[in-house]
């Protein structure tokens, strides 16, 4: 009788644990400024960093940022959204990259409304190392010795989406590598970075440009290797200093 009651309580306290709210992945997950990464990283409870709420988060799900803060460097190796809705979300880094996307050969990872700053130490603002889909929106990239933004994933067709944000002050902008990779750039201002603005660094690269500004940079357009495109969607973009566009399609 004592053993079949010491099973049942070892079974009851294995399913509360199991089921226990501090080891669930949550949808939704919260930062703050005033967060502390032990928490769940709930609404009312949030955690500190990004890095601290995305081990919380699960795959496909949403971290938003509650008020503003600095939320550190962070690795992503999953699908997920960062967002920040009108307050500042810095990612303020020295001597490393600031978000590695590192993730599956069908993941989707959205970065949007973040301020990422390499204080003249940073490597890449953002580090492509594989994932199918990355998009950047709203976001401002400053300040770093490599790249503003570096796609250079491993994943075929991976494809970079760079919507409404400001790239500048760094040494190259927008530098697209690695087999058949692909950077859409909308409405964005890459500007005074010391080498170049955008460049296509592989035979098959391609980044598209559309309403964007190319400026104050000593190479404007740089196809580093021979089959690089860089291709301007209908005259709607303005470009300063060495190099052109491979060709011009139409808007439609």
């Amino acid at each position: 009788m004592r053993r079949i009651a010491l099973t049942f309580i070892s079974a009851t306290v294995l399913a509360a644990c199991l089921g226990s709210p501090a080891l669930a992945q949550a949808t939704r997950t919260w930062v703050s400024g005033v967060g502390n990464d032990a928490n769940p990283c709930s609404r009312t409870a949030p955690c500190k960093t990004f890095a601290g709420a995305i081990s919380k988060t699960a795959a496909g799900g949403e971290i938003n940022v509650l008020d503003p803060g600095g939320f550190g460097a962070v690795t992503i190796t999953k699908s997920i959204t960062i967002r920040s809705d009108h307050f500042e979300a810095g990612v303020l880094v020295s001597g490393t990259n600031g978000i590695v996307v590192a993730a599956g050969a069908g993941d989707r990872v959205v970065l949007e409304g973040l301020d990422i700053e390499g204080l003249g130490t940073g490597l890449n603002g953002v580090s492509v190392i594989s994932g199918k889909e990355i998009y950047v929106i709203r976001c401002a990239i400053r300040h770093f010795t490599t790249n503003g933004f570096n796609m250079a994933s491993s994943t075929t067709g991976g494809h970079a989406f760079i919507n409404d944000s400001y790239i500048l002050f760094n040494t190259g902008g927008v530098n697209v590598s690695a087999a058949t990779n692909i950077a859409s750039i909308t409405n964005t201002s890459i500007l005074s970075n010391t080498s170049f603005g955008v460049q296509a660094n592989s035979a098959s690269a391609v980044i598209g440009v559309q309403t964007s500004v190319i400026n104050n940079s000593p190479t404007g357009i740089s196809n580093l290797v021979s089959g690089g495109q860089v291709i301007s969607v209908g005259p709607s973009n303005l470009v300063t200093g060495a190099g052109a566009f491979t060709s011009t399609i139409a808007f439609k």
